[in-house]
């Protein structure tokens, strides 16, 4: 099976409704590593998801929706090279 690593930027209302700690759940859920954080602009929070393949596919689609309480425009992905991550966390700003 494929491991992959992406960089993602999400738009929208996603800083102050819980989207980081919803997203941190829903990695340990699919078993995939990374880290995200609040950008400078409050309509935007910037991370990288690494494992495998199907499991990146699955995080990114729950990045497109997020939890209930946010509003996502849009999801910006880059793949990255694979820094061997285990474990997804939230980064401080």
């Amino acid at each position: 099976m494929e491991t992959k690593r992406v960089r993602f930027s999400v738009f929208g209302r996603v800083q102050g409704v819980g989207f980081r700690w919803a997203a941190e759940r829903a990695a340990e859920q699919l078993g995939v590593g990374g880290w995200i954080a609040n950008a400078a602009a409050r309509d935007r929070v910037d991370g990288a998801v690494e494992g495998p393949e199907p499991a990146v596919a699955a995080f990114l689609d729950w990045l497109r929706r997020g939890p209930p309480s946010a509003r996502v425009d849009r999801v910006v992905t880059a793949e990255e090279p694979l820094t061997g991550t285990g474990g997804f966390f939230i980064r401080e700003g």
